[in-house]
């Protein structure tokens, strides 16, 4: 679906994307990354609104660069608004799928349909500038989506949304994805990617850190301390037998909870038990961040400073 080859985006002396390779199938996927990583460079470059200062973009097998044939394909919804404050929400998705190629019958029904898949149908007769911050992504995702694309991007969709804008547009997404189609959404907050898909690529600086399944990343952080939260009744007396033991890499202590990070999570997990009964301690709550793509971020992000 998409291949970047040793991909550089400059920007005069500014690098955006940086020896970028990367081949993705058919499927869904989250960019993720922080606010200035990337995301919104590699998202212009897969959609040819920029070129590659070095290296080589194809998507579907083709140059996006100027191929109309190939954007009837693609659904964007940009992170930027580009919208006409003095027009209906109907009028302007309308006039885009006539852009498209579509005849005015064609344009009417898809401009129609999507925006009430979107839940604008009431609102969609009353101009833009009417429109709450969460009704125009709503308005921007019909758009990208009323010409029954193969492949969507989506550069932050779930920006200016409440948690019922939220819940409605994964579920959007999740049905979309079950018809078998691609998808591709950067977003900087891990929870919004969790609830769509397992797959993302982390980019950060301009390069790719990872790429794959939460568990396939998961096999990468092999032999770097997992980071584990013990909430406790003795939360020091605790901390000190797992130092005789040399159980922990290190630890912290804030109120009744006790932070460690360990290389042996397996056999900690077999003996604190039996410490935790010979001390007395009552132990109230025990998780590991690790569990999470939010640990993974983290932990990847120290890698890429060489803090790990």
């Amino acid at each position: 679906m998409i291949e970047l080859q040793n991909v550089t985006k400059l920007y005069g002396n500014v690098i955006g994307v940086n020896d970028f390779t990367l081949k993705l199938d058919a499927g869904a996927y989250g960019l993720l990354g922080p606010n200035g990583s990337g995301k919104s460079t590699l998202l212009n470059l897969i959609t040819g609104q920029l070129k590659p200062t070095l290296g080589t973009v194809h998507v579907m097998g083709r140059s996006p660069r100027n191929n109309a044939r190939l954007f009837r394909q693609l659904g964007y919804c940009p992170g930027g608004e580009g919208m006409y404050s003095d027009v209906t929400g109907y009028d302007w998705v309308r006039y885009l799928q006539r852009l498209q190629g579509m005849t005015a019958k064609e344009a009417d029904l898809a401009a129609q349909s999507s925006l009430e898949l979107v839940a604008m149908k009431s609102a969609m007769n009353r101009p833009i500038s009417s429109y709450s911050r969460g009704m125009r992504q709503r308005t921007k995702l019909a758009q990208a989506i009323a010409h029954d694309p193969e492949f969507l991007i989506l550069d932050e969709p779930f920006n200016g949304l409440d948690p019922i804008g939220r819940h409605d547009l994964t579920t959007v997404l999740l049905d979309w994805i079950g018809l078998g189609k691609s998808l591709l959404f950067a977003s900087h907050l891990l929870h919004e990617v969790e609830s769509i898909t397992q797959s993302f690529l982390l980019i950060c600086s301009g390069r790719l850190l990872a790429s794959g399944t939460a568990e396939e990343v998961h096999s990468m952080m092999v032999g770097l301390p997992n980071e584990i939260a013990l909430r406790c009744s003795s939360p020091h007396l605790l901390a000190s037998r797992l130092v005789q033991e040399h159980a922990v890499d290190s630890l912290s202590i804030q109120g009744d909870t006790l932070t460690l990070a360990t290389q042996q999570p397996g056999l900690l997990y077999e003996k604190l038990p039996g410490w935790v009964s010979d001390l007395g301690v009552t132990v109230l709550e025990m998780k590991s961040a690790d569990e999470s793509l939010q640990a993974l971020f983290n932990s990847l992000m120290k890698m890429h400073r060489g803090e790990l």
